[in-house]
């Protein structure tokens, strides 16, 4: 099936039920307890740098391991699963030494996922299922200066930033991902230069495939680090034309309910939301259950302020399971009229 086909397949979806998305592919990574050897595997035994924590390398070193998380959380009743890919773009490989493999992280880590959707949807033909190719935020932001005695200095440029984004894109669409989402966005000037970088690599191949933009409040201020409220974030990016904009990340649902009520206000696109398991423990750790946090979410379902679901840091195939029961047979949120028609 073609992605325009696939595209049109999944907007059939969204206008008749609530869509699950997956949840953490770090807290299940980290549960493994995985040693350096791991992240090395025979291709980067000699590396002179340490590798341990760099989670997307494991597409490389430990695929199956990735394609297993992937089919869990399937197994589990996700409809969309997001490629390995938060942290593939140069950036945020310099920490390693491995900004070359910036483009093959992102083609890897869609075919790993566009694998485990394929068997899903080949089992049962009239549930398909679909890939999120995961544009992370990288590790800076071009709004704040990270030295606190120079406010006016910057260590990356809106051009670096496209210009890292359109590779990896490139890779995540070749690699067969059915969307784009730029995620878990503290400052909106870096997902700014996502967005354009998605435009040009867009109009550079003459087609498209549907966008998702998800920000990050970073605390109970409501705010983005970079200062926007959700309202704000919104009427920053929406001329992008997103297929949905949500938010995920740093709060668990109770915390994240006023600023998706928000979203679900103004939005004239799709809402998603995939928040975390709570907030974090005194050891970094999170405490909610899958009971509870599938009871928080569906009276967001109940009260019509979402058309996709998910979770993000310290869920599992458990929470995912219990969300999508708590959600099945609730509406979804329906679209302002205007974006009805064109949707």
């Amino acid at each position: 099936m073609g992605q325009q086909n696939k595209a049109e397949e999944l907007k059939r979806l969204l206008r008749e039920r609530i869509v699950v998305l997956d949840g953490a592919m770090g807290t299940m990574i980290q549960a493994r307890g995985l040693q350096e050897a791991d992240f090395r595997g025979e291709r980067f035994k000699e590396w002179a740098r340490d590798l341990k924590g760099n989670n997307d390398l494991l597409s490389l070193t430990r695929p199956e391991l990735i394609r297993g998380v992937h089919e869990a959380y399937l197994e589990a009743g996700a409809d969309l699963v997001e490629t390995n890919t938060f942290n593939s773009t140069r950036i945020s490989q310099a920490d390693y030494h491995l900004e070359h493999l910036a483009y093959e992280l992102n083609l890897e880590g869609a075919r790993l996922a566009r694998a485990a959707c394929d068997a899903y949807t080949a089992r049962t033909p009239d549930r398909p299922r679909f890939v999120i190719g995961v544009l992370g935020p990288t590790s800076r932001t071009a709004s704040l200066s990270p030295d606190v005695n120079d406010p006016g200095f910057r260590n990356v440029t809106f051009e670096e930033l496209a210009s890292n984004y359109r590779e990896s894109a490139a890779g995540l669409i070749d690699g067969g991902a059915d969307v784009v989402m730029v995620e878990t966005i503290f400052d909106t000037l870096n997902a700014k230069a996502a967005l354009f970088a998605l435009s040009e690599l867009f109009h550079e191949r003459g087609a498209r495939v549907p966008v998702m933009i998800s920000g990050t409040i970073t605390d109970r201020s409501g705010r983005t680090l970079s200062g926007q409220t959700a309202e704000a974030f919104y009427y920053s990016v929406c001329h992008a034309q997103p297929l949905a904009v949500g938010l995920n990340c740093a709060l668990g649902a109770a915390d994240l309910r006023p600023h998706v009520q928000t979203l679900a206000d103004i939005a004239d696109c799709y809402v998603s939301t995939h928040p975390n398991a709570g907030l974090p423990n005194a050891f970094a750790e999170y405490d909610e259950t899958p009971e509870q946090m599938a009871s928080v979410v569906a009276g967001f379902a109940r009260d019509g302020l979402l058309n996709l679901v998910g979770g993000c840091c310290g869920t599992t195939p458990a929470h995912i399971a219990a969300i999508a029961g708590a959600v099945r047979g609730c509406a979804p949120r329906r679209l302002p009229v205007a974006s009805q028609e064109a949707a």
